[in-house]
């Protein structure tokens, strides 16, 4: 098989004595991150920081603005090889912060028209810290490095304003893969879900799709009094609840990959005694197929319509599709598995599943190959089962984790940059 051609990197020791040396640096800036919190397509303090750092190591090009905030970083190495890209998300999200530690969000702004507490609640920061830290790294060892590593700092990957484009599309749009064009990339996040010091992946389908829907319902407004003088949206909008729930029950194939269809929000009416007009619905749908997400749009069309219709009501549904299925190349993955391995340490890469939450890298990764994977961060104290999640006000986040992100990193790249050319083509 190719990947057992796969060797450790000739700077493997120098990577992690890097690692350890820059730990306190790392950890000085996912606090200072933390602390100052942006939006998406907001992260201006964000990214000076790192375009300030990335250009104090002398990298060879670094771009900014790249959709909106974006920051692209080129280093060529000293000897000839391929072109590996490394992703970090920056943004925070409209979270107010519960977590009692020094370093917490004190940070408001105008979100959507409202004034919101803004927090790293998905671990952003660390991300963009881990990637700075990488970058320091790989620049000291630009001589012996094979190839070219890219550097891309995204902004929005929770979603742009209302309004705005941003997030992996737009940053792929303006150029981000290209000139030089990548080979392979590579993506992190941090998770509750898993222990601290604990790496997750998987090949294949790793995270879902996300769409967004909205279900109008639209009745005869009457007095509560004389429900039979009107048509009740209330009454029929749940009847379309339960009905949507029989969809990935009854409805489709969940040996083959599981689905997710949940109303979010609904809203009526003003008065106890008011049938009001209509009903409004939103929901979410995730799933890891495309031909069963296509099935899954036709069949909450067809369930709200047709109960809505039974109930002499009106009926509109909109469904907007979001990010795509995050799907690891089962080449790639097989191939650099035994690098995260050796990093992890043993027992420290268990079989990882699917994740119902959804990710934008997977717009890189319909452009070039790529791997995204999971480094946990639950302390050793807490029980990862039970762990506030990702994007609660208190999530929190183990930072002696974070050095093994970088070292994750460092060691995929180097892996891959000098693999033999008929490996990485996985031939």
């Amino acid at each position: 098989m190719p990947h057992a051609a796969l060797r450790p990197s000739s700077l493997a020791a120098d990577i992690d004595r890097a690692a350890a040396e820059l730990t306190p640096q790392l950890i000085a800036w996912r606090r200072d991150l933390h602390a100052h919190p942006e939006l998406g397509n907001r992260e201006f303090r964000t990214a000076q920081v790192v375009a300030d750092h990335l250009r104090s190591l002398g990298m060879d090009e670094v771009r900014t603005e790249v959709a909106h905030t974006g920051v692209v970083a080129l280093l060529k190495g000293g000897k000839p090889g391929p072109v590996v890209a490394l992703r970090a998300d920056m943004d925070a999200l409209p979270v107010a912060e519960q977590v009692d530690v020094p370093f917490a969000s004190k940070v408001r702004t105008e979100y959507n028209g409202e004034q919101v507490g803004v927090m790293h609640a998905c671990g952003h920061d660390t991300h963009t810290a881990i990637l700075m830290t990488v970058a320091s790294v790989l620049a000291g060892l630009r001589a012996r490095l094979c190839g070219t590593v890219k550097f891309i700092f995204q902004p929005a990957e929770e979603g742009p304003p209302e309004g705005e484009r941003g997030g992996a599309e737009l940053m792929i749009a303006e150029g981000a893969l290209a000139n030089p064009e990548v080979d392979a990339i590579f993506g992190l996040h941090v998770t509750s879900l898993l222990p601290s010091q604990v790496i997750g992946v998987r090949g294949g389908p790793l995270m879902a799709s996300a769409d967004q829907f909205r279900i109008q319902v639209r009745g005869r407004q009457t007095h509560g009094s004389a429900p039979w003088r009107g048509v009740d949206p209330i009454v029929t909008a749940a009847q379309v609840v339960m009905g949507l729930q029989t969809i990935v029950s009854r409805q489709i194939d969940v040996t083959h990959e599981p689905a997710v269809v949940t109303i979010g929000a609904i809203k009526g009416g003003v008065r106890d005694n008011i049938i009001p007009d209509e009903v409004q619905m939103i929901g979410t749908i995730r799933t890891f197929d495309e031909p069963m997400r296509e099935q899954i749009h036709e069949r909450v069309r067809a369930t709200a319509e047709g109960i809505a219709k039974s109930a002499r009501a009106d009926c509109e549904v909109c469904i907007k599709r979001g990010y795509d299925v995050t799907v690891n190349d089962t080449q790639l993955t097989a191939l650099m598995r035994p690098t995260l391995e050796r990093v992890a340490g043993p027992g420290r890469l268990p079989p990882m599943p699917k994740v119902t939450g959804s990710e934008d890298f997977s717009c890189f990764q319909q452009q070039v190959p790529g791997m995204f994977f999971f480094v946990g961060v639950t302390p050793p104290d807490k029980d990862a089962g039970t762990a506030e999640p990702n994007h609660s006000p208190r999530f929190y986040v183990d930072e002696a984790a974070l050095p093994l992100g970088v070292r994750a990193l460092a060691h995929l790249t180097c892996d891959y940059l000098e693999a033999p050319a008929q490996v990485r083509r996985l031939e």
